[in-house]
């Protein structure tokens, strides 16, 4: 039976964050582009300065842990991000975990480079890649390296390219991987749904070493209602099984659809009737054992 509120965790380790300061224009170009270039609605909750202090506040009340940064610098200025924010952790007191850039590279040589560049961090466990839309998966040489290198890699896909993904996946079973964002669905229509659903099947099927971080879905649902989110939660736990699913906020960018809050009030719900182990595991657990958060 469960004891645990439903409507609140125990703890929290938040696996997708993004700390950073619209004033570097640099390297984050698209903060300060405006509404109509981004095409995303009214941004005001995510165009704005989020550090530790400010993620601090506004998560106050739920019991975080520890939080993972996710690359979010363009190009390769995602490289210098993990670098400063390692740098800065020490003061900050996070993040606790850094899953820097892969910048576009014209070679496998250059990708592993810079990888190794960002080695150099103590809090850094993996890459995504950034930079214009591209195939999910870097080179297989690439992904050789990161599993050498005992880091992650996270699938920045959306759904039309999630089989795709898991084909080219099958061959890394060495390799930890995260989906981010649930799969990146980009909208609710039928259409999206049946693609997302045999893509999470298919990368499911790939192993043990597949992860799928529950995070993201406000942006594409535009709502963090729990009957909205529920259908893709619920489908994503019961294909990959909850020890390799994780939950993750995802702010500041789903800040434009609502609180903190009400984002992790919502997840509470959509699990309210799960064991408080397992709950563990999804809010917590997961995240602490995949980016190496265990405690000193």
């Amino acid at each position: 039976m469960n004891s645990t509120s439903p409507t609140r965790i125990a703890r929290v380790i938040d696996a997708h964050v993004h700390l950073w300061d619209p004033a570097r224009t640099d390297w984050y170009p698209y903060l300060s582009a405006g509404q109509a270039a981004l095409n995303m609605g009214d941004v005001s909750g995510m165009s704005r300065r989020f550090d530790v202090p400010t993620y601090r506040s506004e998560t106050a009340g739920w019991n975080v842990e520890k939080l993972v940064n996710v690359a979010a610098a363009t190009g390769a200025h995602s490289i210098d991000e993990t670098l400063e924010l390692d740098r800065r952790a020490d003061q900050d007191g996070h993040p606790d975990a850094i899953i820097g850039g892969l910048p576009p590279a014209g070679s496998p040589a250059e990708s592993i480079a810079a990888i190794d560049r960002q080695c150099a961090a103590a809090r850094f466990r993996g890459v995504r890649p950034m930079g214009a839309a591209g195939p999910a998966l870097p080179h297989a040489d690439v992904l050789r390296a990161l599993a050498e290198r005992g880091l992650v890699y996270e699938v920045m896909a959306h759904p039309d390219q999630l089989v795709d993904a898991a084909r080219g996946l099958a061959e890394h079973g060495d390799l930890t991987v995260v989906i981010e964002h649930t799969g990146w669905p980009r909208n609710d229509g039928a259409d999206e749904r049946a693609l997302w659903r045999a893509g999470i099947d298919a990368l499911a099927n790939v192993g043990p070493n597949v992860m799928c971080k529950l995070s993201g879905l406000a942006m594409p649902l535009r709502s963090m209602a729990p009957d909205v989110l529920a259908p893709w939660i619920g489908h994503a736990i019961e294909a990959f099984g909850p020890d390799r699913c994780l939950f993750a906020s995802n702010f500041p960018v789903d800040g434009m659809h609502g609180s903190f809050d009400q984002l992790y009030s919502s997840y509470a719900a959509v699990t309210a009737d799960l064991d408080d182990q397992t709950r563990d595991k999804l809010f917590a657990a997961n995240a602490e054992r995949i980016y190496r958060l265990t405690a000193d």
